[in-house]
């Protein structure tokens, strides 16, 4: 399986990966796990590099004396939710929980690391990037700002993200989106509120509200091409405080979901145009605050045929399945592979809670195979 006893390790990285779990932190606030993370790194040797991206940390392994470098990337921050597991590590922060496997995550880099610290046989650079903020202010983004790439380079990247339904352990990616772009809308419809009885006298944005919704409806159907993918969704619609009265503003809240960058585009500009035009009609007037989010993630076929090449020469056929279809949700390591040829692979965490939700947990079954992934790739790649 390896050059090395990783058996010998893996009750260490299971108690890591625990404590993690019970430290969770909302992005950019990760203080203790960056130091968790940090000590750790020290412990084997690790010449690291800490602040990027606020709390991020970079840490580097040289071998040999080839001039080629790889990158891994592990996010971990937690979300703001409450955990229901009753585990006896459970979250020791309450309304923060680790429920989309960053701790997993981060634990697997760190069992590369440690792996790869002890056997050196490869020629070239790691570079171990941990990396904050991947649920809310796009951590990769920030890491890259401050110059990541720039002082770290990297000739590709890869992440490793763990994914609920698929068998324990099984490898999947695909080639080009793997991932959509995610942008956010708040819509404020400003009308003119009054009696209930009176709507006449008034420019009711709870109407207007509801034309802007389905109308919506038509705007993926109509400009998108059914071979590309796309979601818009109106999330939340917020106005009015009684049956009796109708309110002067409605709000609301739509998310933007697409893969290819010229159809992202073109769907920001037609929620634009369809809403202004439909509160237009009535009479009303109309606000947007934008915040434009994460881009579509897109695997390099390259990086793509080397992550499955490592996973089907070191665990068997059996380990890896096609990709068919990308996901709808969104990921900010679509930052670095912008800047980085890479790839972002899933490995399967069984039948489990599913992300984002009180009761998930990261399998630790999976935890030895994915650092010998990260392992073995360095030393496929770096020879």
């Amino acid at each position: 399986m390896s050059d090395i006893d990783f058996q010998n390790f893996l009750p260490e990285l299971v108690e890591i990966r625990h404590r993690l779990h019970q430290m969770p932190e909302i992005g950019l606030s990760e203080f203790k796990t960056s130091d968790f993370i940090a000590a750790q790194l020290e412990k084997w040797g690790f010449e690291i590099t800490r602040g990027l991206g606020k709390t991020g940390i970079v840490a580097t392994l040289r071998a040999g004396n080839s001039n080629h470098a790889i990158g891994f990337r592990a996010d971990f921050d937690a979300l703001p939710m409450q955990e229901e597991t009753n585990l006896p590590y459970a979250s020791q922060h309450p309304g923060a929980m680790h429920a989309c496997g960053h701790d997993g995550h981060t634990s697997m880099l760190l069992g590369a690391a440690w792996a790869l610290s002890q056997d050196k046989g490869f020629s070239g650079t790691v570079r171990f990037i941990f990396q904050p903020a991947e649920e809310n202010f796009g951590g990769g983004k920030l890491m890259i700002e401050d110059g990541l790439f720039e002082r770290f380079p990297c000739d590709q990247v890869f992440a490793l993200h763990n994914w609920p339904g698929i068998p324990a352990g099984t490898f999947t990616t695909r080639a080009g989106p793997i991932a959509a772009s995610i942008d956010v809308v708040t819509v404020t419809v400003k009308g003119k509120g009054g009696h209930g009885a009176q709507p006449e006298l008034t420019v009711d944005p709870v109407v207007v509200g509801s034309s802007i919704v389905m109308a919506l409806q038509t705007l993926v159907s109509r400009n998108a091409s059914p071979h590309q993918p796309a979601v818009v969704t109106v999330g939340a619609f917020l106005s009015g405080s009684a049956s009796n009265i109708i309110p002067d503003t409605a709000v609301l809240e739509i998310s933007m979901r697409a893969m290819n960058p010229k159809l992202r585009e073109e769907i920001r500009s037609r929620v634009e145009q369809i809403a202004t035009f439909q509160a237009r009609s009535y009479g009303a007037d109309i606000a947007f605050d934008w915040q434009v989010g994460y881009p579509a993630t897109i695997n390099d076929g390259q990086a793509v045929e080397a992550a499955k090449s490592t996973i089907v020469r070191r665990f068997g056929e059996d380990a890896f399945a096609d990709l068919d279809l990308p996901l709808m949700g969104s990921e900010d390591f679509s930052f670095l592979l912008e800047r980085v040829p890479g790839a972002y692979v899933l490995i399967g965490n069984g039948d489990s809670a599913g992300l984002h939700t009180t009761t998930y947990d990261f399998n630790d079954d999976i935890l030895e195979r994915g650092a010998m992934y990260f392992y073995h790739l360095a030393k496929d790649r770096l020879v």
